[in-house]
C-alpha cells in the first residue's frame, strides 16, 4: 500500500531585533514562529536584544546601524547551515541593520519584511509630533526630523535614523532586496507606496491572535490595554474617564503616562498583567477602549477583543475605522476629543444589549479574518510568491 508522500515544508529563517520595552511586535514575531512550527515548518531565529546597547559607544553604534558587518557575516554562515528557502524579516534596527538584506541577496534567498512600523518613512517610526499626526517626511529625505529631534528628543540620534533610511533609499536596498513587503492593512500599504516602496512588492496581511470564543458572562465596565505613553492617548482617556459618572475603566500596562491616570475615581491601574489575564479582563469587560492619537500601524489590541466577543470605543484615525466598523463591531470617536469619547462611553452604559450585539459582530469578524488558520494560509502565500518571483529574478540574471 503506498503512503502518501509527505509534503517538503518551506524552511523559514525569521529575522528579529528586539526593543528593550516589550511589545506588539514580539507577540506577533514569537506567535508567526509558532504557527509555522505546529505546522512542521522548520524555523530558525537569528535576533538581537535593545539591552547590548548599553556601554556601546555613541560612534560604534552608529556606524552599526547603517551597516552592521557582523550581522551580516552571521547571516551568511546562518544560511549556509540552516539553507532557508525565505528569510522573513520583522526588524532590524538598530544592532542588525540592513546589510542582512545584502547578504541575503548575495546567496539570492527570498526576503519578506513585515512592516511594524514607518521606521523606513519617518525617523521617529510613528508619524506623530507634540501629540499630533506629523506627514513632514512622508516622500521626502527626513531632514525635517533631525532639524527637530523627532526621535528621542535628540538631534544626534534622529540623525543616525535618518542617515540609515537616506543611505539604503539611495543605494536600492529597500527598492531592490526585500523581495515582498507585508503591510498590516490597505491604510499602511498606501502610506509605505506613498513613500517610495514598490507598489508591486507590498502585500497585505494582517496580525492574528488565537483565542477561544469565551464562555459568555455578565459584562461590565471599560477596559485598556497598552503601553502608557503618550501615542496611545493616556490624557484622552484619563479626561474621559473623569468625566463619566459611575465609569469603571480598568488599566492593563504601564509606562511613562502612568502619573496621569492617578487620583481618577473609577480607574483601576493594574499595571502590567500577562496574556491569560488580559483574556480574562477582556470577555467581562463591556468595551475596549483604543484612544491613540497615532497611526497604529495594525491596533492587535483591537483583534483581542473581537476575538474575545467584546466591541471596541476606538479613534477614528488612520486603520481604526477600517478594523472597527462605527455601530457595527464598536464605536468611533473622534481623535484626541476626551468629550467625544466620553459620550461614547455614557451610550455604551446606557445601551448593554446594543454593545452585546456589536460583541457578537466583532467575534463573526475575527472569525472570518483573523484566525490562525486563515493568517497562515495568507503568510505561507506570500512566501511562496516571494520565493516565484526569486527564481524568476534568478533566471534573468542568469543570461
Amino acid at each position: 500500500m503506498m503512503q502518501a508522500q509527505e509534503v517538503a515544508r518551506e524552511r523559514v529563517l525569521v529575522i528579529h531585533n528586539a526593543y528593550q520595552h516589550r511589545g506588539g511586535e514580539d507577540t506577533v514575531v514569537e506567535a508567526e514562529m509558532a504557527l509555522l512550527r505546529e505546522r512542521g515548518h522548520a524555523v530558525e531565529l537569528f535576533s538581537a536584544h535593545n539591552d547590548s546597547i548599553n556601554g556601546m559607544g555613541r560612534l560604534a553604534l552608529a556606524g552599526r546601524t547603517l551597516w552592521s558587518r557582523a550581522a551580516a557575516a552571521d547571516m551568511d554562515t546562518l544560511i549556509t547551515r540552516f539553507a532557508p528557502d525565505v528569510i522573513h524579516v520583522h526588524n532590524t534596527f538598530p544592532l542588525l541593520s540592513p546589510a542582512i538584506y545584502w547578504a541575503a541577496a548575495a546567496r539570492r534567498v527570498p526576503v519578506v519584511q513585515t512592516l511594524h512600523n514607518f521606521r523606513l518613512l519617518c525617523p521617529q517610526a510613528m508619524f506623530l509630533r507634540e501629540g499630533r499626526v506629523c506627514e513632514d517626511c512622508l516622500g521626502h529625505l527626513p531632514w525635517r526630523g533631525v532639524a527637530r529631534g523627532c526621535y528621542r528628543g535628540s538631534r544626534a540620534q534622529t540623525a543616525v535614523l535618518a542617515g540609515m533610511v537616506s543611505a539604503h533609499r539611495a543605494i536600492g536596498t529597500w527598492q531592490n532586496k526585500v523581495t515582498r513587503y507585508i503591510a498590516l492593512n490597505a491604510f499602511c500599504r498606501d502610506k509605505f507606496i506613498a513613500g517610495g516602496l514598490p507598489a508591486e512588492r507590498v502585500v497585505i496581511k494582517p496580525n492574528f491572535v488565537d483565542f477561544d470564543r469565551p464562555e459568555a458572562q455578565a459584562r461590565s465596565g471599560f477596559l485598556f490595554v497598552g503601553r502608557l505613553s503618550a501615542e496611545k492617548g493616556v490624557r484622552v482617556l484619563a479626561d474621559a474617564a473623569a468625566a463619566v459618572d459611575g465609569a469603571q475603566v480598568t488599566v492593563a500596562g504601564s509606562g511613562p503616562e502612568a502619573p496621569v491616570l492617578e487620583g481618577i475615581a473609577g480607574v483601576d491601574a493594574k499595571g502590567s498583567v500577562d496574556r491569560s489575564a488580559v483574556a480574562r479582563m477582556m470577555a467581562s469587560a463591556t468595551a475596549l477602549l483604543v484612544p491613540s492619537v497615532w497611526y497604529e500601524t495594525f491596533g492587535l489590541v483591537i483583534v483581542e477583543a473581537f476575538a474575545a466577543a467584546t466591541p471596541v470605543i476606538a479613534s477614528r484615525l488612520g486603520v481604526m475605522p477600517d478594523l472597527v466598523e462605527d455601530g457595527a463591531t464598536g464605536l468611533l470617536f473622534e481623535p484626541g476629543n476626551a468629550a467625544d469619547l466620553a459620550s461614547k462611553m455614557r451610550w455604551a452604559q446606557a445601551n448593554p444589549e446594543r454593545m452585546a450585539e456589536m460583541g457578537a459582530a466583532a467575534r463573526a469578524r475575527y472569525e472570518a479574518r483573523y484566525t490562525a488558520e486563515r493568517n497562515y494560509t495568507q503568510l505561507i502565500d506570500i512566501y511562496r510568491d516571494a520565493m516565484a518571483a526569486a527564481r524568476t529574478e534568478a533566471g534573468h540574471g542568469a543570461h
